[in-house]
């Protein structure tokens, strides 16, 4: 496939993709900042298209991941198995990972810090239900450690509780009790921290009936 470029053409299907054609033919295709360094006239060799054709499979992959990234904060094992499913080899999956970890786009310390604050501000959970869901997404015990040594369990559980509270309050005490002390073991909150927020739910509710 060696030979000198006689053209480079930006692709009309993928405007970020360049068709690089070598001895009047069509050669191969790679990202717009691979073919940066071409130029017209440029004889290549094997190897250097080889090269080239890595590099840009690698520039994909890593345009892929960022994708993936703006939605939400990814772990390491979120992005890994993500380029995995769609085929990416190992080679270039440990490249585009090391060049996130480099530019500080992933970050399993952080990642879990979010995790957590996140919950806590939108759906709360308990240190139980946490550790689970970020040992799900790959983060290591140290780093759950950390992440869950600010939490406050009696707070994340009356937030967790507040609408469920209102839901239950015909019922009487025993069923109030039970339904709501049920309601947020589910969520990972341990029982004495459950039992402690449904009385104080309950005291709540008899005075505001009262």
């Amino acid at each position: 496939m060696a030979g000198r470029i006689t053209a480079l053409k930006y692709q009309k299907r993928r405007r970020d993709r360049v068709s690089v054609y070598l001895d009047g033919r069509f050669a191969f295709g790679v990202p717009e900042i691979v073919a940066a360094r071409l130029t017209v006239g440029q004889s290549l060799s094997e190897a250097e298209i080889e090269a080239l054709c890595e590099h840009g499979s690698v520039e994909e992959a890593y345009n892929r991941a960022l994708d993936y990234l703006s939605y939400r904060p990814r772990s390491q094992a979120e992005i890994v198995s993500y380029l995995r499913r769609h085929d990416i080899p190992d080679t270039q999956v440990e490249a585009v990972v090391e060049r996130l970890t480099a530019a500080g786009l992933v970050d399993d310390e952080a990642f879990a810090q979010f995790w957590v604050e996140n919950r806590e501000r939108f759906r709360p959970r308990g240190p139980r239900a946490l550790r689970y869901e970020l040992q799900r997404k790959g983060i290591g015990q140290e780093a759950i450690d950390q992440a869950l040594e600010g939490v406050d369990p009696s707070a994340g559980a009356y937030q967790a509780a507040a609408k469920k509270a209102q839901q239950l309050r015909q019922l009487d005490q025993r069923e109030f009790y039970r339904k709501l002390v049920d309601y947020l073991a589910r969520r990972g909150f341990d029982y004495d921290v459950a039992k402690e927020v449904a009385n104080r739910y309950w005291s709540e509710l008899e005075s505001s009936a009262s």
